[in-house]
């Protein structure tokens, strides 16, 4: 496990109480004291963050389409793209369990880590300081945003992509699953027959699979469309 004071240089926040960090980073398979009740804490407070950036962002979105958005900005893949980007696993405690069966990859302990650390910036230094870190980890997921993309999921986007091209509609299958029935874990395949593009996606729902799988397509489509000059965007 890292020094913890490279995470507090990645998150921009640097901890008066040490503790608070290190039971943020620690799943419950390590420790009594775990990060389930900080990881509720920040759960919230991301909820606010986003919610309230995304209402300054326009003024013209309904709020059923902010809702939208914002669900997809704070579900477990979003988080768990950012903790890769942060490099969190290398920073987590769990129990051998866990480390031998793939716990510091695995999403679902990312993405609560994450919220486990807004929860734990709140609790020492209050809303400002919380928000602060927030939007610093989003920061490049916010300013991609497109106003024509906001409120639509991946495969929202890569069907419409295809439309537009009058191409057929992408082919999703389950590819592999795998954990308990109450830890599922889903592979599953996007594919784009007439643009030869095949990805894949893996998450705790086949759903997620689904939308990481398209997520990747729409880059490869777009490759491909880009090289195509005949094709109708």
């Amino acid at each position: 496990m890292n020094d913890l004071s490279l995470l507090e240089e990645r998150i921009g926040y640097v901890f008066a109480d040490k503790k608070l960090l290190r039971r943020a980073v620690t799943h419950r398979s390590f420790a009594q004291e775990h990060n389930e009740r900080l990881e509720f804490l920040g759960d919230s407070v991301l909820n606010c963050v986003i919610g309230y950036a995304l209402f300054l962002r326009d003024q013209h979105f309904t709020e059923g389409e902010l809702s939208r958005v914002r669900a997809n900005l704070v579900c477990e893949k979003t988080l768990h793209e950012i903790a890769k980007r942060l490099e969190l696993s290398e920073f987590l405690r769990m129990g051998e369990g866990e480390l031998k069966t793939g716990g510091p990859r695995r999403a679902s302990i990312l993405a609560d880590a994450m919220e486990a650390i807004f929860g734990a910036v709140f609790r020492e230094a209050g809303f400002d300081a919380a928000q602060g870190v927030v939007l610093r980890v989003y920061e490049p997921i916010l300013t991609s945003l497109k106003p024509e993309t906001l409120g639509k999921d991946p495969k929202t986007r890569l069907q419409e992509l295809l439309q537009g091209a009058h191409l057929a509609r992408p082919e999703y299958a389950i590819l592999h699953t795998s954990g308990a029935a109450h830890e599922r874990h889903f592979e599953c395949e996007c594919r784009i027959a007439a643009l030869d593009v095949v990805t894949t996606g893996r998450a705790t729902s086949r759903r997620a699979a689904e939308q990481e799988a398209a997520e990747a397509a729409i880059v490869e489509a777009e490759k491909r469309l880009a090289t195509m000059p005949h094709a109708r965007r």
